[in-house]
């Protein structure tokens, strides 16, 4: 069976995919597990460095810009306008190349996660006659799939699939797919994760992270703090995944706030390919609030403060948080309140520093709501499907 997966731009796109082609290897080894990215793509080596991947491939993609709660400001924006035309350019090309890629390629099935490249390999599917699947990590579906989905076979969800405006029949709840690495961390694993990382002497593991392509407000705002936390507890150590195109800069914003001994005690990183061991290693973590990296953290049992990006297309990141606060598992602080007061995150940072047991109990309530086998789920609705395709393909 042949299987192409696509999406990217960010890493809550495609680590989810990884995910499913390590359980569609484990399920039916057999498999061939082709991946299309976009080209230029920043994290495109991440795919083709996993082994579970046996093809990658490029094509052209654009995204539509639309900012949450901007209105007429975004529409009158000239280089917004700009880079909206010049990508509608890049979704006809993508379109044309996908559809060419794929009729040489002839997979039995396409599983699409989501995200603007997902609409031109989508649409190149449709063209060859190729069934896909979409997947939804967040409670408002993205652009991208809502724009694909009348000719979907199957719409994987991460909610109730209640809650999506999809037709029932074609909508199957799957959770968030994960890597098998995200599990359930206890004491002495979240050493052992300390010693690998080489920061074992450390008493207190502080890690932030604004997803594969970093998040320039959430950084600026951990580095006003660094210096008050990093006073308070002489025992710290803060592990910042700054993204790539953001990691000298944010280094030197460091270097130039912090004392050196305090610089000492700041890890910056662009990218982490082994992202489980960081969260494992930490007591508290500082995020976005993407349905990837929270099905993750919730799967480890960590203490987390999310920033939501209110940005995104339809507040989903809030409405994300939103749930979670309400079951007393997350700590939530307004991307406002961090952009108005630089050390709006300190309260609730020291809240769970100073009470190990407050942090342990919102770990706990975070761990109820994991899914860990979202990503097995969806493999075996993709090679449900592609054997039907191969059933009838042999008539």
């Amino acid at each position: 069976m042949k299987i192409v997966a696509t999406g990217g731009g960010s890493g809550g796109h495609i680590t989810p995919i990884l995910a499913v082609a390590h359980e569609l290897k484990r399920l039916k080894p057999e498999t061939e597990i082709i991946y299309i990215g976009q080209h230029g793509d920043a994290l495109s080596d991440v795919p083709r460095r996993d082994p579970n991947i046996d093809e990658v491939y490029q094509v052209s993609a654009g995204k539509f810009r639309r900012y949450h709660g901007e209105g007429l400001k975004q529409i009158l924006d000239i280089p917004t306008a700009y880079k909206n035309v010049r990508d509608g350019f890049r979704v006809v090309a993508g379109i044309f190349q996908s559809y060419r890629l794929l009729k040489r390629l002839r997979p039995d099935v396409v599983f699409t996660r989501g995200g603007f490249l997902s609409v031109p390999v989508a649409i190149g599917a449709k063209l060859c006659k190729i069934p896909y699947i979409t997947h939804d990590s967040d409670a408002v579906p993205s652009l991208a799939n809502r724009l694909i989905a009348r000719w979907a076979t199957k719409h994987a969800v991460a909610l109730p699939k209640e809650v999506y405006a999809y037709p029932q029949s074609k909508t199957v709840t799957v959770g968030v797919p994960i890597s098998h690495q995200y599990q359930l961390v206890h004491e002495k694993d979240k050493q052992a994760f300390r010693k690998a990382l080489g920061i074992e002497q450390y008493k207190n593991v502080l890690l932030v992270t604004g997803g594969g392509n970093g998040a320039q407000r959430l950084n600026e705002a951990v580095v006003e703090c660094a210096a008050h936390l990093l006073s308070r507890y002489d025992e710290l150590v803060i592990l910042h995944i700054a993204g790539r195109a953001l990691e000298a800069d944010l280094r030197q914003a460091y270097r130039t706030t912090l004392e050196p001994a305090q610089f000492d005690r700041v890890k910056v990183y662009g990218f982490v390919h082994d992202m489980y061991r960081y969260s494992g290693a930490a007591d508290v973590t500082i995020t976005r609030a993407g349905g990837t990296v929270l099905a993750e953290l919730a799967a480890q049992g960590k203490a987390c403060i999310l920033v939501p990006n209110p940005q995104l297309t339809g507040g989903h990141q809030s409405k994300n948080a939103q749930v979670l606060v309400e079951r007393r598992a997350v700590a939530l602080v307004e991307d406002a309140k961090v952009t108005a007061d630089s050390l709006a995150l300190m309260p609730p940072l020291t809240d769970l520093f100073d009470h190990p047991d407050k942090r342990k109990a919102m770990g706990r309530e975070f761990h109820k709501l994991a899914q860990t086998d979202a990503a097995q789920q969806l493999a075996m609705v993709l090679l449900d499907i592609g054997t039907v395709k191969q059933t009838h393909a042999s008539k």
